[in-house]
């Protein structure tokens, strides 16, 4: 009986594995008809490195359109507040005066049109374009900016303390928004890889377009006081930006202070840029 159930098993056994490797037949009208049993072979997914490592035809001119820097916005402040220039602009001010809520100024540029050319072999190209750069200065104190200061004076005050009892502020920040022109050289150490590796630096011409004292505060409510408040009305910057992958970090410093006149606030940004490029080839993907 052992032997019988054994040697049954062994039967058994022999008959799935020959019909796992033996193909199915089947006869019709004399047509012999072969099935094969092969499992098929899927294509492996694309891996991580295998997309990094994909690669793109190279154009001489690339263009691309509504990139979007989010940063922060602060300056150095060097002014000699016990001088005659900044008592005028801003009198008994002191270096307390103008502290920034450092996480809450913030820099958003929005960039129009950028475009790269090749200098040499796509690895040295003239990167430049045309966008928008709005900057906001976040004030910890009640600072507020005149924004039509006495004509009889030669040098009129512009920015005083708000002293008002009771007075509470929410906000208070100085908004600064340029038209800006970046031109800079660009390196691209992997020119033919679809993430790249880019370093690029130059220098920004910026014009200013708007500026304003926004304050909400517990008794006024929301105000704008729409003025140039002698900012200088160009901006000069060194610019530059590192790209790593799908990741490019921005930074800019500009040459000298934001004012024409009485304050030596110099200005500088740094963030991260969104390319709507890399988030509709993700969706493709």
């Amino acid at each position: 009986m052992k032997r019988t159930l054994l040697l049954a098993f062994l039967i058994a056994w022999a008959a799935v594995a020959g019909a796992q490797d033996t193909p199915d037949t089947l006869v019709i009208n004399g047509v012999t008809i072969i099935r094969d049993n092969k499992p098929v072979e899927r294509e492996p997914k694309k891996g991580f490195l295998k997309s990094i490592n994909t690669k793109k035809s190279l154009r001489n001119i690339t263009t691309e359109w509504g990139m979007v820097d989010i940063g922060m916005s602060n300056f150095v402040d060097g002014t000699a507040y016990a001088g005659e220039a900044a008592q005028a602009y801003a009198p008994g001010s002191n270096e307390q005066w103008f502290t920034t809520k450092y996480f809450k100024s913030r820099n958003i540029n929005v960039w129009i049109v950028t475009q790269r050319y090749n200098l040499i072999h796509h690895f040295l190209n003239l990167k430049y374009g045309l966008g928008l750069e709005l900057n906001n200065y976040r004030f910890k104190n009640p600072v507020r900016f005149n924004p039509r200061p006495a004509t009889d004076v030669v040098n009129p005050p512009v920015v005083s303390m708000d002293e008002t009892p009771g007075r509470s502020y929410r906000k208070n920040k100085l908004a600064a928004d340029y038209i800006t022109i970046p031109l800079m050289l660009n390196f691209n150490f992997t020119p033919d890889r679809l993430y790249p590796f880019e370093l690029s630096a130059g220098v920004s011409v910026g014009y200013l377009y708007a500026a304003r004292n926004k304050t909400i505060t517990s008794d006024e409510g929301k105000l704008k006081a729409k003025d140039n408040f002698e900012l200088d009305p160009w901006k000069l910057s060194y610019v530059g930006d590192l790209t790593l992958g799908v990741v490019t970090l921005y930074g800019s410093y500009a040459f000298k202070s934001m004012y024409k006149r009485g304050l030596d606030h110099t200005p500088y940004n740094f963030g991260i840029r969104l390319r709507p490029a890399d988030f509709f080839s993700k969706i493709q993907n």
